[in-house]
């Protein structure tokens, strides 16, 4: 007698590029997570640096707490829509708003939150097709420029993890 698995199948990206995209995503989360890991209580409480106070802890949550939007935006992109009303100052707002809420987050609840949400992540950006991640559209974030889905997902969700842990590597001097 056998026995049929109700475990379901990895997903399939709908693209050779979108799971490019998808596994550089991962690649990025892993290696924020496991310098993550290494960091003393110390080094998790310190602030990044002279210019951005934020802790290094609380930067690592932002990673992972920002990417549901950077996903949200890349499939507003993606449906051919443009991104309005979205500027720099907006982000610098959600960003220090953010740090003031999570503060004192603990390292347990900024990794589990970066696994939960970069694995929602790369599940979303190997559903898109060719023709999704070539679509360009205006984006405010960018004085308007007509950007594509693949730039705005490389520029924001895809480097994300890397862009912070340089920043932290060098703030710690490693």
């Amino acid at each position: 007698m056998s026995t049929v698995s109700t475990q379901s199948a990895p997903a399939v990206a709908a693209s050779k590029q979108a799971d490019a995209l998808a596994q550089r995503l991962e690649e990025g989360v892993r290696r924020l997570a496991a310098f993550a890991n290494t960091l003393t209580d110390a080094e998790w409480r310190r602030p990044l640096g002279t210019t951005d106070q934020r802790k290094i802890g609380v930067i690592v949550h932002h990673v992972a707490s920002i990417m549901p939007l950077e996903i949200q935006l890349a499939q507003v992109v993606a449906k051919g829509q443009p991104i309005t009303d979205v500027t720099w100052d907006v982000v610098a707002q959600v960003n220090a708003g953010h740090a003031k809420e999570n503060d004192g987050v603990t390292k347990e609840a900024a990794l589990e939150l970066l696994a939960r949400n970069s694995a929602n992540a790369t599940a979303a950006i190997r559903a898109l097709s060719d023709a999704e991640l070539a679509q360009a559209v205006p984006i405010s974030l960018y004085g308007d420029a007509t950007l594509t889905c693949q730039f705005f997902l490389e520029d924001h969700a895809v480097r994300h993890s890397y862009h912070h842990l340089a920043r932290i590597r060098k703030a710690l001097g490693r």
